[in-house]
């Protein structure tokens, strides 16, 4: 669809439409977008604005993404190319773990694959990034240790999964709590995370 006049937008959304000449980031967390942005400011390519604000909201907004997870990216560059970062399951995963089960379970070891998230950010960095690839975890790191502010929209989503979490038992589930509500509580809005 082209959009005549700017000013008409067709879209039921509170985003307008952004233009300009060198680039165009977006993120759901405009600090992850921001972190795009210093890559694009420090001269390298949107591969290495892509990857930068990916980490960069594992910090900031890690009940949507995360170094757990996985990673799919269409690049353009003259030709199209796709990366598949998706986990495969564990070599060792003893197959009769899984005997009489009729639905995957939602939480568990049952429920886990091989991250491919890290593993696909290096590859998209060593076929297209221009910039040091430690230098695209530069924002991610100071987010991380100077603190951000918690969005309202993280904090609630961060409040539902701790709900859910603290009622679970066993092992795999002990260092949610220290890691995730380390003052004993999620954060909420009103806090740096």
């Amino acid at each position: 669809m082209r959009i005549q006049n700017l000013t008409d937008y067709p879209y039921a959304s509170g985003r307008r439409v952004v233009m300009g000449r060198r680039c165009a980031l977006a993120t759901s967390q405009p600090l992850a977008t921001l972190a795009g942005m210093e890559m694009i400011w420090a001269g390298g390519n949107a591969v290495d604005a892509a990857v930068a604000m990916a980490i960069a909201l594992t910090v900031v907004e890690p009940t949507s993404n995360g170094i757990g997870g996985d990673t799919f990216a269409l690049v353009w560059d003259g030709q199209l190319s796709a990366l598949n970062g998706s986990g495969k399951s564990p070599q060792a995963l003893d197959l009769r773990a899984l005997d009489g089960l009729t639905v995957v379970p939602s939480h568990g070891w049952s429920t886990v694959t091989v991250p491919g998230a890290v593993s696909a950010w290096r590859s998209l960095w060593q076929r297209w990034g221009k910039l040091p690839f430690e230098h695209l975890f530069a924002p991610a790191i100071r987010y991380a240790t100077e603190g951000f502010p918690v969005s309202p929209e993280t904090a609630r989503a961060w409040q539902r999964a701790a709900a859910v979490y603290r009622s679970l038992v066993g092992a795999e589930f002990a260092h949610f709590q220290p890691v995730f509500s380390p003052r004993s509580r999620p954060p909420s809005g009103r806090d740096l995370g």
